[in-house]
């Protein structure tokens, strides 16, 4: 059974991308800080006929990022698709500032938080990928790492880095025929039901379907999901 491991894993994007896997006969492992979510996230999964398993750890923490995944290898025996899409912190050292207040001292946390949380993932399972010549990786961050977003200053600067770094990792990986896929997708809406009139949006259904299309056909890179 092929698996899936999502970091960042939440009631919303996170649960739709591992229910539309686990409706093609994907095991998921799901990876984020809180095991009494991940534990109820397992339970609706199970519910669905899916097989999860929850891994607690922090992307802030990257040996405990480590563990998770060494743990998740080891319950399901790989990790097939790797996902990371921790959300977007909104408080403390991580809060959102304006780009005219961007300092380094308040964007390094961002940097860590969205690129060296995605380096240490993808070190944990890229090897195990390349020897099995298949594998796919997705980082997930917001539109504002394409297009300008002046109020999430700090905030754009992590993630246009890890769409920097995904991007780069993913034209070396092609051109030495690796066999294994690097995307990513870029997120312009707001993924809810009940968006504010005038406000770009769609629900968490309607974008997994796009995570399943980077695995399946391998043919894009980069995806930006607008309204």
């Amino acid at each position: 059974m092929p698996t899936i491991a999502i970091i960042g894993a939440g009631s919303g994007l996170g649960l739709a991308i591992a229910r539309t896997f686990g409706a093609q006969g994907y095991a998921v492992a799901l990876i984020s800080r809180t095991q009494h979510k991940l534990d109820t996230l397992t339970e609706t999964l199970a519910a669905d006929g899916i097989t999860a398993a929850g891994f607690a750890a922090d992307v802030l923490d990257r040996p405990s990022l480590t563990a998770a995944l060494e743990a998740a290898t080891d319950r399901f025996g790989s990790i097939d698709v790797l996902e990371y899409s921790p959300a977007d912190a909104t408080s403390g050292a991580t809060a959102p500032v304006d780009v005219r207040q961007a300092t380094p001292e308040n964007v390094q946390p961002q940097v860590e938080y969205y690129l060296y949380g995605a380096m240490a993932a993808t070190a944990t399972v890229l090897p195990a990928m390349l020897e099995a010549g298949a594998g796919t990786i997705i980082v997930t961050t917001g539109a504002g790492s394409v297009y300008p977003v002046p109020m999430f200053g700090n905030v754009t600067a992590g993630g246009a880095a890890l769409r920097n770094w995904a991007l780069n990792l993913g034209s070396a990986l092609e051109a030495d025929e690796s066999g294994v896929h690097v995307a990513h997708v870029a997120i312009g809406v707001w993924i809810t039901d009940q968006a504010p009139e005038g406000v770009a949006s769609l629900t968490a259904d309607e974008i997994a379907p796009r995570y399943w299309d980077l695995v399946t056909t391998k043919r894009d890179h980069e995806v930006v999901i607008q309204g």
